[in-house]
């Protein structure tokens, strides 16, 4: 479905982000993962690199808040590849912290991790993307985004944000060919959730009509269809990926 594709995923040394880069590369796509610390980056590639050694994934780690650090990453793939196609803006942080305990510092630092670092990334690859004729950027939203959740405010006020840039960069940048969707996921199964215990996970999935957690794989199948051409006529859309569980 990716055939020929170059794309760039952030946060993609596990979790959602890992299972994006996989199920890009399972469909021919050529991938560059990012991530925070090379050290992850460099095991995340092994890791993949090991499963299948024909797959053509590299890895970086430039400060995504930094926009000499990005632009130089984007050049540097540019160089190497030609182009962007597809961008994943992936990368995040989540957050639960009660009202009381809250300061304006933590709020700006989700708030730059869950909402700048994601426009600074959209700032340089969309000017590659216009110059190429087109892409697709897909941006990593959330359900809590649609109807908030009981504490850590900063969170889904920062997953607003990104529906809001999904929502207005579709409009703008659809007459150069480029597509801007967002995939908002419910609770899925990764190392966080794991590590919780029976007790809590059960009274989760009964909230949820479909009677289970989300797997990773579940939200980069649509983060596979998003990029591909079967939504070719598919943008500004924030598709929801969590069981219909919306409260």
């Amino acid at each position: 479905m990716l055939k020929g594709k170059v794309a760039v995923v952030t946060g993609g040394t596990r979790g959602i982000g890992y299972s994006i880069v996989k199920k890009y590369l399972e469909n021919g796509a050529k991938v560059v993962l990012l991530g925070s610390r090379q050290e992850t980056v460099d095991k995340a590639v092994a890791k993949l690199k090991e499963e299948n050694p024909s797959w053509d994934v590299a890895g970086d780690c430039p400060n995504l808040l930094d926009e000499e650090s990005v632009k130089n990453f984007v050049d540097k793939t540019v160089e190497k590849y030609g182009r962007i196609d597809i961008l994943a803006n992936n990368a995040g942080v989540s957050d639960s912290t009660p009202l009381d305990s809250y300061t304006l510092d933590k709020f700006k630092n989700i708030i730059d991790l869950n909402v700048n670092a994601v426009l600074n990334m959209i700032l340089s690859v969309s000017k590659v993307m216009k110059k190429q004729g087109g892409g697709v950027i897909i941006n990593t939203s959330s359900m809590v985004s649609l109807c908030g959740q009981p504490s850590g405010i900063a969170y889904p006020v920062s997953k607003t944000a990104v529906n809001g840039i999904t929502w207005s960069l579709a409009r703008e940048l659809a007459p150069f060919g480029i597509r801007v969707n967002a995939v908002a996921p419910g609770i899925t199964n990764t190392d966080m959730v794991a590590n919780l215990p029976e007790a809590m996970i059960k009274p989760l999935i009964e909230k949820i009509p479909l009677r289970r957690i989300g797997e990773p794989e579940d939200i980069a199948n649509a983060f596979l269809f998003l990029a591909s051409d079967l939504a070719s006529y598919v943008t500004g859309e924030i598709l929801s990926v969590d069981g219909a569980m919306r409260s």
